[in-house]
């Protein structure tokens, strides 16, 4: 019992996760007669018409209208397969029209998608990021069952099959809420995304959306391999680059660029110059003030191939010239040196000539008088220096009788 109910579960599961991609259409015929045209199908996946017609036509012309667009291709089998380029978005309703040229047969089937009104998801987004990498989010709609989930499919490109998310993100309740891809190549124009819900008991409407992937990269990457080279014959400089790596180009002329070119002089002040060029990967600057220390840097855009069309990131500066040193600012240390330098040759000069012992003579010791002298009694010392005394006073005195 349990096993017959454990497959019943599983059935339901898998109509209510695949029946979908094939919607029926609530079709009405022309007129008051019977359209010979019937049983119209829609393969979402493939974004395929078919039908069954009771008369043999020669062609037939199948219309498709959706949020206010248009699209209508001929063809002569009994079904039409919309491009997705030529395709849009169909979980708000669409119009299918079967109709024979020429003739007033046709079938108009409206498309309304089945399940929860507002089970679908809300806000889908995806970014691209470092060239190869792409995370598309969504939230859960705002109707659906707490226990509802939601599976992504898409289709890169027109000859590419439609394949499930291989790594999803999940919330805490561990539904899916976002998708994270890598290796990402931008095959096509236009590329279709379509998230399906899930759920036990209830059926959950689809999403799809159409992007040109080129349009939600982040900021470009900046040019690489800047230089620059100088000519003083010439009084020029060559500055040269590569174009910012992408993964869907390799042609140069896919971009534009802008040059920016910073000066810095005595003043101490930058100005700057800017320059844009349109496809080539190069700029001459003519006179340039080599005195001065200057940075170049550029960025790109999108001109004229699948790329986006904002400015990117700006590649790191290169710098080339000198920088001006105002001379309040070397003359002292010039001053100084050159002080330095008379003083130690005016020294090395005077002594290798002799000058300078003559400008600067050795000043001679002071003799000391008992240098030398052996110990003298102090008595005799004092006996020594009175007579020597006395007879100096004699001497004078004669000579004043005198």
């Amino acid at each position: 019992m349990f096993d017959a109910l454990g497959l019943t579960c599983m059935i339901c599961w898998c109509m209510m996760l695949f029946c979908p991609l094939h919607a029926d259409l609530q079709c009405m015929g022309s007129g008051t007669q019977e359209s010979p045209i019937s049983n119209l199908t829609l393969n979402r996946r493939r974004m395929e018409l078919s039908w069954q017609s009771s008369k043999n036509f020669s062609s037939y012309k199948c219309t498709m209208a959706a949020n206010l667009k248009h699209r209508e291709m001929k063809v002569k089998n009994k079904s039409c397969r919309f491009e997705v380029e030529d395709s849009v978005p169909l979980y708000r309703g669409a119009v299918f029209t079967v109709t024979v040229p020429k003739t007033n047969i046709s079938k108009i089937c409206p498309f309304f998608p089945e399940g929860i009104n507002g089970s679908a998801i809300e806000n889908f987004s995806c970014v691209i990021y470092d060239i190869s990498l792409m995370n598309c989010t969504w939230h859960a709609g705002r109707n659906a069952p707490g226990d509802t989930q939601y599976f992504l499919y898409w289709q890169n490109s027109r000859n590419d099959d439609q394949t499930e998310c291989e790594l999803y993100m999940k919330d805490e309740n561990d539904r899916n809420m976002g998708c994270k891809f890598q290796n990402v190549t931008i095959k096509d124009k236009t590329t279709y995304f379509l998230v399906n819900g899930s759920h036990k008991a209830f059926l959950i409407q689809f999403y799809d959306n159409y992007t040109k992937l080129y349009t939600i990269g982040k900021k470009l990457m900046p040019p690489s391999n800047v230089t620059v080279s100088c000519d003083k014959n010439s009084r020029s400089c060559t500055i040269q680059w590569q174009q910012p790596q992408i993964n869907h180009s390799n042609k140069d002329r896919c971009f534009k660029y802008e040059v920016e070119i910073t000066s810095k002089g005595n003043s101490a002040e930058w100005t700057n110059q800017s320059y844009t060029k349109e496809i080539i990967t190069s700029h001459i600057v003519q006179n340039p003030n080599m005195g001065k220390k200057n940075l170049v840097k550029i960025r790109a855009a999108g001109h004229t191939c699948r790329v986006n069309k904002d400015w990117g990131e700006w590649s790191a500066a290169v710098e080339f010239g000198n920088e001006e040193i105002s001379s309040s600012v070397w003359i002292l240390p010039v001053v100084a040196v050159a002080t330095l330098s008379i003083a130690i040759f005016t020294i090395f000069f005077c002594k290798r000539t002799g000058y300078w012992k003559a400008a600067f003579p050795q000043v001679p010791k002071p003799k000391d008088p008992f240098h030398g002298q052996p110990d003298i009694n102090p008595q005799m010392m004092e006996c020594k220096m009175q007579s020597v005394t006395s007879e100096t006073e004699q001497i004078i005195v004669v000579a004043e009788v005198e």
